[in-house]
């Protein structure tokens, strides 16, 4: 006589576990938790025809409570399953972000096969990405700042030694000395300027400037290092009375970065050119180019991270902060900088600005 409650409550529980399963497999919650509405709308309905069923076959009550309590049980662990399947990517995810925020910012979040946490797991990982290498660039950071601060103290410690002991006149040294205030200070406002980019609060006092008048400026200022040198400096321009929006100091501050990194590594015999094209009507183009060793090998972007001075054949023994100052200031302007290096050997470093309208 329970038999037929048997069949049913069985057919109701492979029903359940049959749709629990197909619903597991589906890749998003979105269509997982439709799913689940489903089942637990469709089987209590299931539970409601078969009891009627058994009802009408048959009239002993304990049939009928056999099938609804079975079809209940199915019912509830369906609903366990598939509220585990959809809550366990996102506790995944909360494990992760707990590893990153007690300081593992080495912890990755798993792809799970769900498309929104997939979603999810890789913002997460790119962000973690991001704040692993802002850690890492301050440390290397306090590293080059504190040996670029130390050498300049330690020569000055050295030379007030000197003089208190008697060993040399103040004269003597006070050439050098006013170097290694001149190095400090240079420090110093590369870093201040450095963070005023980062923190977003650069401000920017634009006017429209004659691109002739940019370059000349830059070019008479390195004219003296670059004849002491041996090194050839010129200035080509295929239109000196264009026009360019933008806050001349801080252009001009670009080009002398580049121009210092240039002549640092443009041997005796070398040449140094500073390019504008304006064939663009709606940007202007500076390049500077050198004879140089040319670019380390790797991406010529790492050149311009903040705080990292790649390879020091190319970077020299400052702080690395020169190229990442000039990609800050040209994207301030929103302009865009690149490293290339020359087919005939050496380096380009060319950057675009908004011409004025």
């Amino acid at each position: 006589m329970i038999a037929p409650a048997l069949i049913v409550l069985g057919g109701v529980l492979l029903v359940g576990l049959v749709a629990t399963s197909a619903i597991m497999r589906l890749r998003s919650i979105k269509t997982r938790t439709v799913g689940a509405l489903l089942l637990a709308t469709l089987l209590p309905l299931a539970t409601v025809i078969a009891s009627g069923i058994v009802m009408f076959e048959s009239a002993h009550d304990l049939e009928v409570l056999a099938v609804v309590g079975g079809t209940t049980v199915v019912a509830m662990a369906a609903a366990v399953l598939l509220l585990r399947g959809i809550l366990a990517p996102l506790d995944s995810l909360t494990e992760t972000a707990h590893d990153v925020a007690a300081g593992d910012l080495t912890a990755r979040a798993k792809q799970t096969g769900v498309s929104e946490t997939d979603e999810l797991a890789h913002s997460f990982n790119m962000m973690a990405e991001n704040l692993e290498s802002l850690f890492d660039a301050r440390r290397q950071l306090v590293a080059w700042a504190s040996h670029d601060l130390r050498t300049p103290l330690a020569a000055l410690r050295a030379m007030l030694e000197a003089v208190e002991d008697g060993v040399s006149t103040t004269d003597e040294y006070l050439p050098e000395m006013q170097s290694q205030v001149d190095r400090l200070s240079q420090l110093i406002d590369d870093l201040f300027e450095l963070a005023t980019i980062d923190a977003s609060a650069l401000s920017l006092e634009l006017d429209e400037v004659r691109v002739g008048d940019l370059v000349d400026t830059c070019v008479r200022g390195f004219e003296g290092q670059a004849r002491a040198e041996g090194v050839t400096l010129r200035a080509e321009i295929d239109r000196p009375d264009s026009v360019v929006r933008c806050a001349p100091e801080k252009i001009e501050r670009v080009m002398m970065n580049l121009l210092v990194n240039a002549l640092r590594h443009t041997p005796s015999d070398g040449t140094v050119a500073i390019r504008v094209s304006t064939e663009d009507p709606a940007q202007v183009r500076f390049s500077v180019e050198d004879t140089g060793e040319g670019l380390p090998q790797g991406d010529p972007e790492r050149l311009f991270d903040r705080f990292q001075r790649g390879d020091e054949s190319r970077q020299g023994a400052g702080a690395g902060l020169g190229l990442a100052i000039a990609r800050g200031l040209v994207e301030a302007h929103g302009g865009s900088i690149r490293a290339t290096n020359r087919a005939g050997g050496g380096a380009t470093f060319a950057f675009e600005i908004p011409a004025a309208p």
